[in-house]
């Protein structure tokens, strides 16, 4: 085989169609980050200030995870912002990573503003009590009631976005819409436990339901924080694209007549809605370089039609045995790390 067929270079995909049809989607996106953005921090403010007026630390641990999910949607919205600029020398892949970063950090700051806090309310009330002030409760079970209402629309408007964009499976790939599903999901199951942890500790006098009510809050959050942050952590280091994009991708090469085998196939997420494929791949002898070209600019049109979001394709012609590639983790698809 020829040494000009080597090392083929990689064919970068992508249309102006797919493009406009990812910026289109984040456009809903960034309206409903903007949404639950407003939301809380219009709640943020009442919790606190009924918080205060009550003395209740399980308002009080709603309020700071209100102003999380405010510092959270900041996040959001500068990942929405950022990852979608061209790719430049400095990052040649894009920066659709991006969104992930943006995402860890949101989960970070579910994790130390809200679960950390909503604990600590929890602790320093078993420690310390709390006094009761009907008045006072009875203002903060409102402030409660309207968050509720609140944090109700802003995640039908999250489910409604997700439902338009292909229900669960598609449209939760994006982490910032996850996030805000996760986020709002979150945020009416912690008011729900904040009014039982008020109301018990109105009916029975004792602060230890509204304590508890504030330590389950920072359990929800911390968990809430935990899976948002796993799932970001797998795609900032890189990520395979889903076993059926591969299954495809590997099927095609295995389909065509000019390759005897398929030594090795890599594949990473590089952003939402685009990977990076690598193949190393053994040629039928006989091939001369300006066939062996011709070939590769084919294969690779083939997997950028047949996978879109494979926006950087590149093939390794090589001599190496089949067999050394397979026991590769990277070529045979497993996954490591918890």
């Amino acid at each position: 085989m020829s040494p000009a067929g080597r090392g083929s270079r990689g064919f970068v995909t992508g249309t102006a169609g797919e493009e406009k049809t990812g910026r289109k989607a984040d456009r809903r996106t960034r309206v409903t980050v903007l949404v639950a953005l407003a939301a809380n921090l219009v709640i943020a403010v009442a919790k606190a200030v009924g918080g205060f007026v009550a003395g209740s630390p399980a308002l009080l641990s709603e309020a700071a995870h209100s102003v999380a999910d405010s510092m959270n949607e900041i996040f959001l919205l500068a990942a929405l912002r950022r990852s979608r600029r061209p790719a430049d020398r400095r990052h040649p892949f894009g920066y659709g990573k991006e969104r992930f970063f943006w995402s860890l950090l949101a989960a970070v700051g579910i994790f130390v503003m809200g679960g950390c806090f909503s604990f600590f309310q929890g602790v320093e009330a078993l420690r310390t009590g709390a006094d009761e002030k009907l008045s006072g409760y009875v203002a903060g079970l409102i402030v409660l009631g309207i968050a509720l209402l609140a944090e109700g629309g802003s995640l039908l408007r999250a489910l409604h976005q997700v439902r338009g964009q292909g229900g669960l499976a598609d449209g939760l790939r994006d982490p910032a819409l996850r996030t805000v599903v996760a986020e709002d999901g979150t945020a009416v199951l912690g008011v729900c436990l904040a009014m039982t942890g008020m109301a018990l500790h109105m009916v029975t006098g004792q602060v230890v339901w509204e304590a508890c009510a504030s330590l389950a809050i920072g359990a929800l959050l911390v968990y809430v924080a935990y899976r948002l942050g796993r799932e970001a952590r797998d795609q900032l280091i890189g990520e395979a694209a889903d076993p059926e994009a591969s299954g495809r991708i590997r099927a095609l090469l295995g389909a065509q007549p000019e390759i005897d085998s398929v030594e090795a196939l890599f594949t990473m997420k590089t952003g939402l809605d685009s990977t990076l494929v690598a193949a190393r791949v053994d040629l039928v002898p006989g091939l001369d370089s300006e066939r062996v070209e011709e070939v590769s600019m084919r294969i690779k049109r083939s997997i950028a039609r047949t996978v879109p979001e494979a926006r950087q394709v590149f093939l390794d012609v090589t001599d190496r045995p089949a067999r050394q590639a397979a026991k590769s983790p990277a070529a045979t698809g497993e996954r490591g790390g918890a």
